[in-house]
Formats: structure tokens, sequence, C-alpha cells
């Protein structure tokens, strides 16, 4: 039995609002003269060429721009809300950097080295870092969510899925696109986007500026440096897109795009979910309330450049070319522990860059289509951090202590796959695809301890002048190849025009890698691999219900963890990163849209998951005996139960149009981490609700909108270095301190209620 949250008025709106729709149902049946909705042909880019959503046998969920505005939705990560076993959330003690799981498939630690297991993609552009990704929107045309395995098209490291950030093309049309956001904590936004033709129906340019402005839910209540800004969770973003778009006859298109996004808001502080032992700060009474002991000041640099190039050929083939190139720049402090003293303190940098060249062909038969390509990645990830113990440190009677960790991970990549989908009778078909991946990884690892107390760089803190030279031992310089064949098959069945059965294998792997906090020269671990079936159904009846349920089960082997291990013989153990865990899911997603009449709609989505560890080898350092620790991991940012239940109401009047929604959203119990997770997230729901005005003239667009209505708190991150006592685990008293010498457990929370009132005007 399900257990829900105990604040159940907004679920029993909700479900007021399901029971609507079946009365509004029997109203039209009893009232002709009420008029039939009908459904919207939806999109998707899913298989990297346009079809209707309904005829893609892949389990995707698609958010175009009027139903993302409506629900004013602003930011990637609240796309969260409508794709059954998704979660996109802002990772720990950060503002931009992204944690994505899908179907219990994503990546932990964002620490560079490591690779995600989801794809993140802006116009057909990889992003291969999570650091920037929480993507605020900006003139977007839809989100798409792609769930399972995309190893064919999308190539590695997207074993649990892809997300796609869709912007809109030229119209042609010269427009200019002014909105303002003012809310609560004195949120202060400005967009503006638009076009303008530089020749007629050849060559146009686009453009788009946000400035994004929100004080902090919290504040750090306590700072042991002097004229910091004590906001916590506040927002300071600034983006801006220019976009050249050129058409010289109708069979050639060129379209040349810039971005650049810098964020300095604040760094995030964490709640103490335990009182310190070495200092007499309480446990604060807002969870966005913090201690601190370094700046609160962090910044994260975006730039990208990217070409798409399209020539069709003939009425039936296309070839295509995308090449890009980003990257970031990302100095951050993190406060571990979230005291006023140098307990657990991580100022860290991370600086990223690559390039990216891809080469398509699109072809379409009497009774097959065709998608083909060649895919080159090159790119560089570095990075460095200090974990400063500086209690501990004095402790030894030195001035402080420190362990610099630094290094570089190198990737070069290339492939080449081909998918197509073949007509085999009227009603049968199948699709096949394969894909070849070449991967080269070189890595560099410093790391060693330093009995002092040392920054990133000189000014890091006022006064701060960084020794010259590398101050740590380099401990592991190596580089390792792997090649990986990835195949897709699957068959549909089209029962009828508005009916489809399908079923089909995929198999995704997330790239090998070096251990990034590497101490000895340890060997790179191997690829994860992904094994997925699927069986489901996309339908729609009467043109105004669509129903798509996907059931699958999934196999998740070599995944990678820091572990005891063997090195080079049996009885040489040590801590290293290996492939030592598997895990299985299974689950159901179901997807709903019913159009009741021309002025009201429902929408719902409900995904479940069954989700565990089979097995995860560690050997005992003593004896040297290999043992299964699997009951000790749970699949992490995964809840059992997602749903969403959502209702549209339309009004048309002489004044304008109004759109009137709501939605309820609930997220499962589940775990922040893997093994032995202190922090869990119960069971929650979120209500919100929003009213969106358009004017008879076109022009004016005006909407207010509520999230988090019921003010919920939830976790969306954490760190936990502390260990329970064996005998009796569940008193906290009886914690042992860990790295640092305090009992170190701390939460980040999602967004609290929010009011938002946005004003538009179209020139």
């Amino acid at each position: 039995m399900i257990k829900l949250n105990p604040k159940v008025a907004p679920l029993t709106l909700a479900v007021s609002l399901a029971l609507a729709g079946v009365s509004a149902q029997a109203a039209e049946q009893a009232e002709p003269a009420a008029k039939k909705g009908e459904l919207e042909r939806i999109q998707v880019t899913a298989r990297k060429t346009v079809e209707n959503l309904q005829e893609v046998p892949v389990a995707v969920t698609s958010i175009g721009a009027e139903e993302l505005a409506e629900n004013g939705i602003v930011v990637m990560t609240e796309v969260q809300q409508f794709s059954p076993n998704t979660t996109l959330q802002a990772s720990r003690g950060t503002n931009s950097t992204i944690t994505a799981f899908i179907r219990g498939v994503g990546q932990q630690d964002p620490l560079w080295g490591y690779e995600p297991g989801v794809g993140i993609y802006i116009d057909d552009v990889y992003l291969a870092r999570p650091q920037g990704a929480v993507l605020d929107l900006l003139d977007v045309q839809q989100i798409e969510v792609l769930r399972g395995p995309q190893g064919t098209l999308y190539g590695k490291n997207t074993i649990g899925g892809a997300i796609k950030y869709v912007t809109k093309e030229m119209s042609g049309d010269a427009t200019l696109n002014i909105q303002g956001t003012v809310g609560s904590y004195n949120q202060k936004d400005l967009k503006i986007t638009g076009q303008l033709p530089i020749v007629d129906e050849k060559l146009y340019v686009g453009f788009g500026f946000a400035t994004l402005n929100r004080d902090g839910f919290g504040e750090f209540l306590t700072s042991s440096l002097d004229n910091q800004d004590r906001e916590n969770y506040n927002k300071d973003v600034t983006a801006a897109r220019v976009t050249l778009e050129y058409t010289p006859t109708d069979d050639l298109f060129f379209r040349l795009a810039w971005d650049k996004t810098e964020d300095k808001s604040n760094a995030k502080g964490g709640y103490r979910l335990l009182p310190s032992i070495l200092t007499d700060a309480p446990v604060p009474d807002s969870v966005y309330d913090s201690y601190t002991s370094l700046p609160t000041w962090n910044k994260v640099e975006l730039e990208g450049y990217s070409l798409t190039a399209r020539w069709d050929m003939t009425d039936s083939t296309s070839i295509k070319y995308v090449g890009s190139s980003r990257e970031s720049y990302s100095p951050t402090n993190i406060d571990f522990d979230n005291t006023s003293l140098q307990i657990f303190d991580v100022p860290a940098i991370y600086d990223d860059e690559q390039t990216t060249h891809e080469l398509q062909l699109n072809h379409q038969g009497d009774n097959y289509k065709l998608v083909s390509g060649l895919y080159y990645y090159d790119g560089e990830s570095c990075g460095q951090f200090e974990a400063i113990l500086g209690i501990l440190g004095q402790s030894l009677g030195a001035p402080g202590l420190t362990r610099e960790v630094s290094g570089c991970s190198n990737s070069n990549s290339k492939a080449a796959y081909i998918q197509s989908s073949i007509d085999l009778t009227d009603k049968w078909s199948m699709t096949l695809g394969a894909r070849y991946t070449k991967d080269k990884k070189e890595a560099q690892v410093n790391n060693g301890l330093i009995f002092d107390i040392v920054y990133p760089e000189s000014g890091w803190v006022p006064g701060y002048t960084r020794p010259e030279g590398q101050l740590v031992p380099t401990v592991l310089d190596d580089e390792e190849e792997w090649s990986r064949f990835t195949p897709r098959a699957g068959v549909e069945y089209q029962y009828n025009r508005d009916i489809m059965f399908f079923a089909s294998y995929a198999q995704g792997f997330k790239s090998g890698t070096f251990n990034p906090r590497a101490t000895t020269a340890e060997p790179a671990a191997k690829p994860e691999i992904v094994d997925s079936f699927e069986i489901g159904m996309k339908s729609e009846w009467n043109n105004n219900l669509r129903a798509n349920v996907t059931l699958f089960t999934l196999d998740h082997k070599d995944r990678q963890y820091i572990s005891v291990l063997p090195g080079d013989s049996a009885a040489d153990l040590n801590q290293r990163l290996g492939n030592i865990g598997e895990s299985t899911s299974d689950g159901i997603e179901l997807e709903l849209n019913y159009v009741a009449t021309e002025s009201l709609s429902f929408d719902a989505s409900v995904g479940y998951i069954d989700s565990s560890f089979d097995n995860v080898i560690d050997y005992d350092p003593e004896t040297g005996e290999a043992f299964d620790k699997s009951d000790r991991f749970t699949v992490s940012n995964t809840p059992d139960l997602t749903f969403n239940l959502g209702a549209t109401y339309r009004m048309y009047t002489e004044m304008g149009d109004f759109v009137v929604n709501g939605n309820y959203y609930y997220r499962g119990d589940y775990a922040l981490f893997e093994e032995d997770s202190l922090l869990t997230q119960d069971a929650y729901g979120i209500f919100n609700m929003g009213i969106t005005w358009y004017s008879t003239d076109g022009h004016w667009t005006a909407g207010l909108y509520g999230k988090n209505l019921t003010d919920e708190e939830y976790m969306i991150g954490g760190y936990q270095f502390v260990a329970p006592d064996p005998t009796d685990p569940t008193d906290t008293s009886k914690y042992t301190p860990g790295l640092g010498g305090d009992n170190t457990l701390i939460g980040y929370y999602g967004d609290p209620r929010t009011v938002a009132f946005t004003v538009g005007y179209r020139f």
C-alpha cells in the first residue's frame, strides 16, 4: 500500500479535478451544444528527424513552449514534474550543476573524470559535463525527455536517457518580445528575444537576453570572513544568445549560434541536520539557513558556438552537419561542514572545454526510413579542489591541513551509427540500429597532503598568496582505450490508425574512466553497460484522449564505485575505483492527455519503478576474501512512485483569452546516496497553480503563477560524513564523527512557496 503525504488537500483537489473530467465527459454527451476539443499533434526529434510523437516507438515526453509558459516553468529542472521516473535537480552545494537520473540511472558525483548517465543536449549539441546544465529557459521551442538507453543514435553516457533542449527556429518575421517578472524574494527578471530579417527570405538574425535575479531563501547566519554577502539560495544569472540563419536556396540551410551564461549566485550553504560537536552553533530554524567559514561568492561561466548546415539533396535525402565548441569555468566554494570553523571546507575550480562534429544522413524510401552518421568528440575536463581540514591540522600542531586533488581527464571519442525503420507489411514494421564507438581517455591526477591552509588561487580569500609551483605529487598519469558496439532492435504493430504497439531492446554504455581522486597509479574502470527491454502502446481515442504506456526492465552492469579491490595480485588490496556493482529495475510509465471540451483538458503521468542492487563486490582488507555488500546499497534519487495530475481551463472573452491551470506532483520516498545512505527524503507532493492572459490583439500576455503553494520542505542533495553506531543506528547522539572530526550530515532543499507575476509584450 502506498502511504501518501499527510497534507492531502492538494491531492484531494487534483483527484476532484480528475473526477470533474468524468463529469465533463458525461455533460458533453448530455449536451451536444458543448464543443468537443481535439488533441494537438506533437512533433518530436527523438530519432534525429521530425516525427509525430505517436509514431515514435520510444518512451518520450515532450513539453512545448506554450505549455511551459502557461505552467510558469522557467528552468529545465522543473520538467521532471511531467516525465515519469525522472529526477532533474540542482546538485548539492550548487545552483547550476545538474543531478539527472532516469529510471534509476544517472550520475551521483559531478567531479571531473566521472561520466554522466543522462545526456543533456542543446539543439543536438551534447553537454559533456553537468556544470552549468541547469538551463534557464530562453526562447525555447520544446523540451524532450527520452527515457531508456539511447546508445544507438546518441552514443555513450545516455544509458538512462537524454534531455533535449530545443530552441526556436526563426519564422522570418521581424519580432521583438519583452517579458518582465516580479515575485517572491524580490524576484526581478527580464527577458528580451526577437528576430530581424536582414535579407528577406534569405538571412535572419535572432537574439535573446535574460537577467534573472532573486534574493535568497535564507541566509548565512555567521561567517568567519568579513564583508560577505550573507544571502543563501539567491539567484544572479545573465544569459545571452545570438543566432544567424541563412537560406541561400530552398535546399540549403545554415545556422550559426552563440550563447553565453554567467551565474554569479552565491555558493549554497547546506542545512545541518545534526548539531555540530565542535561549535556551539545550533541547528538553524530554517532549512535555507547555514553557517560558513568560506567566501560566499560563486561563479559559473559558460560559452558556446555551434554551426548547423543542412542540404536537402532530394525530396527524400538530406545531409546535416552539426559542429560545436563549448567551454565552462566554475570556481566555487562548498563548506561541507557548514560551520564558521575550517572543519571541512572545499574550495574548487572546474574548467572544461569540448569540441564536437557530427555528419548525418537522412533518407526515406518507399517502405523505410534511415538515419546514419559519423560523430567526433574531443574534450578536456580539468579541476582542482582543496579539502581543508584546518581544525584537524591544528590539533596535530600544524598551521592547518589540506588535501589537494587536481588533474585533467582528456577524452576523445569517435563513432559511426545507423538506424532504420522498415515497413514489413501495412501493419508490421521493425527498427534496427547499431553504433560503434571508440573511446580514448588520458588522465592525470595530483594528490597529496599539505600541512597548511591552501586555496586554489591567490586572492581566494583577502590577503592569501598561493605558493608557486606544484604543491602535491602526480600519482597517476595514464591512458586507456575502449570500444563498444551498441545495438537496438524493435518491432512495431500498427493495430489501426490510432493505436500502435511496440517492443524493443536497446543497449547503452557509460564510458570507462580513471579515478579523479586516485592516491596511487590505479587502473581505469571499464565502461558501465545497460541492457533494456521495453513493450508499450501509443494510442489516441476519439481524437480527444491520448494514452501512452511503457513497461520496461533494465540490467545495469559493471557499475563504477570506490571499494577495496585487488591490485596486481589477490593479496594486493587497495581502495580504488572499480566495476563492482550490478542493479536491475522494472517499471511502468503511463501518460494521459484528455481534451474534455474545447475549453477543458486534463493531463496525468504516472511512473512506478522497482529497483535494487543484485550484487556489490567488496574485499575484506584483512582476509582478502570477497563478499557481497549489496544489502547496504540503494538505487539513489529514484522514488518508486512519481505522478502528476493537471487540469487546464481556457476562457475566451472580449477581454482576451484566459488559461487557468493547476497540477499536483508527487514523489515517493528516495535515498540521496547509494551506500549506507543516512539522507533520505520521505514522500511529498507539490501543488502549483497559474493563470495566463492573452490580449485579443495578440500583443500582450500576463501571468500569475504560484509554485509549491503548500510550502513543502524536501531534500534534493546532501553530504554525509558521519557513521551510525552499529549497535544502535537510530540514536543520532551515538554517531561517530567523520572526516574533519565533526558529525557532518548536511541537506540541501528545493524551492519553498513562491509567487511570480509576469507581463510580456510582442511587437
